[in-house]
């Protein structure tokens, strides 16, 4: 497919607008699983390390499949794949409803919602990234604002929906909103150029390759014909069967010049196509060995290497306050008079205020990107850490908005990828490093759920997330001290389009 140039706006827009929508839909209820949280350790006495799963499952699996998502949109569509997702995650949600044990839930609305979620996030990512080109990093802030207004929302509409008519109705009154997917995935207009190849063009150039095939090998094609017939005649020789031999009589004094021009024929189609059906794979294998190669590439990028342990150690360590902060609470002994708003809602709408900050901030020149994200891993590193001194619904909220702010650097991750490997390998390093960032998702919540399990308190737990946080942020600084720069620059130059981080640089 041949796109054209991103025209920065346009029909844009209204792919930055349906994105919104569908982050808002799809990822509303997932983000706000703490409130459900609670709801099912009262329903089904398990430990808090247990039903942790079903959140980080819902959370993390879309990501563990990004390669997947990644290969499903670059093959079917940005349009088809939300179609098809919007099912899932409604699905998903209303099967949860009817749940009758926590590993039922698993399926349900950890697998089947996460994967949902996934394929919706790199769809939306995808084509936002292909329509936008200098206004990239406000048009991914405005998208990515929708899972945290979702998360906001959410927090407060599902514990309302809970109060009127239940946890099963609430499940099966969110997985109907969730149908409004559909409605956004079909605005999904992809950005093809005018005078781009028609359809046909392709149904033609397979005929070529395998006509191509066939004559490349008309010498084996003959051997072939010939091995078929001689077996065709043994079969004949070794059968003792006295009728056989009578009917295989009459039909050769039947069969006319005609049929055996036939049965020919048949024979030379079937052998061209085992060579096509051989041709084909081979180039399907050839396809995997080149993946495999651009991705072993994109490792030797000390950038992009210090950005998939930045990752990975990021989610196991920044998630879980949003799974666990409303349980942290509780835990606290924190009177419900002082209880004014969810603590999970101020993590939302912080999440949507940084988001929109970060990414416009993303566009400055004179702003560096990867600096910025370095910043806030290791700024939320440290408010991580100040959480178990916090003994107060006031100080557990401020914490929150803290928390929430800097977890908007989701928005400016895509920016900093397509700037570090370019806007053709965008796809692919984007499916490895959220791959690595839902094996963090799925981790993260379990592992604070067992510190509890064990202490019976969440301070060791949220020293533990901290340290891997800030281990995280120092790693990606360390990658891109200047001192490397010299030495990159006497070694190779970067390939094109690949972006060179340093002091003076900005992205």
């Amino acid at each position: 497919m041949v796109f054209r140039k991103p025209p920065d706006g346009g029909w844009g827009w209204v792919i930055v607008i349906v994105s919104f929508f569908t982050q808002f839909l799809c990822y509303g209820s997932p983000l706000a699983v703490g409130v459900l949280y609670l709801e099912w350790l009262d329903a089904f006495g398990e430990g808090k390390g247990k039903t942790a799963w079903v959140g980080s499952l819902a959370n993390g699996i879309g990501l563990l499949a990004s390669p997947v998502c990644s290969i499903c949109v670059s093959s079917f569509g940005a349009r088809p794949v939300a179609i098809f997702s919007g099912f899932m995650v409604a699905g998903g949600l209303m099967m949860s409803s009817f749940a009758p044990n926590i590993y039922f839930l698993y399926l349900s609305y950890g697998i089947v919602v996460g994967l949902g979620c996934g394929l919706l996030y790199t769809a939306t990512v995808t084509i936002t990234c292909q329509y936008f080109d200098k206004r990239r990093g406000l048009a991914l802030g405005l998208i990515s604002t929708g899972s945290s207004v979702g998360l906001f929302i959410y927090a407060a509409l599902q514990r309302e929906l809970i109060e009127l008519y239940g946890l099963d109705g609430c499940l099966l009154i969110v997985g109907a909103l969730s149908l409004n997917i559909l409605a956004c995935g079909s605005l999904m207009r992809p950005l093809e150029s005018s005078d781009s190849p028609p359809p046909e063009k392709t149904c033609v150039d397979k005929v070529p390759d395998q006509y191509f095939v066939y004559h490349e090998k008309e010498k084996t094609v003959e051997e072939n014909i010939s091995i078929l017939e001689k077996g065709y005649v043994d079969e004949k020789c070794t059968n003792n069967v006295p009728d056989y031999k009578q009917d295989n009589v009459l039909n050769k004094n039947v069969l006319s010049s005609r049929n055996v021009n036939e049965k020919d024929t048949y024979k030379k189609k079937v052998v061209e196509q085992t060579n096509f059906c051989k041709q084909l794979a081979k180039r399907k294998w050839q396809l995997y060995l080149n993946y495999w190669e651009e991705t072993v590439v994109l490792f030797k990028n000390r950038v992009f290497s210090a950005l998939f342990f930045a990752i990975l150690l990021f989610d196991i360590g920044g998630f879980p306050p949003s799974l666990l902060m409303e349980d942290i609470a509780r835990s606290a002994n924190i009177n419900e008079e002082d209880y004014h708003m969810p603590l999970v809602s101020i993590i939302g709408i912080m999440t949507a205020i940084g988001k929109l900050i970060l990414g416009i901030l993303a566009d400055f020149k004179w702003v560096n990107t990867l600096y910025l994200y370095v910043l806030t891993l290791l700024m939320m590193g440290a408010a991580l850490l100040a959480i178990p001194f916090a003994r107060s619904y006031f100080t557990l909220a401020m914490l929150s908005g803290i928390l929430g702010f800097l977890t908007g650097n989701w928005s400016i991750f895509p920016y900093v990828t397509t700037k570090t490997v370019g806007i053709e390998k965008l796809t692919h390093a984007y499916g490895i490093l959220m791959f690595f960032a839902g094996l963090g998702n799925s981790l993260g919540p379990p592992i604070v759920g067992w510190f509890y399990d064990w202490t019976q308190e969440y301070d060791t737990a949220f020293y533990f997330s901290g340290l891997c946080v800030l281990l995280g942020g120092f790693l990606l600084l360390l990658a891109v001290l200047p001192c490397w720069n010299a030495c990159t620059n006497q070694s190779s130059k970067l390939p094109p389009n690949t972006y060179s981080y340093k002091v003076a640089s900005s992205a």
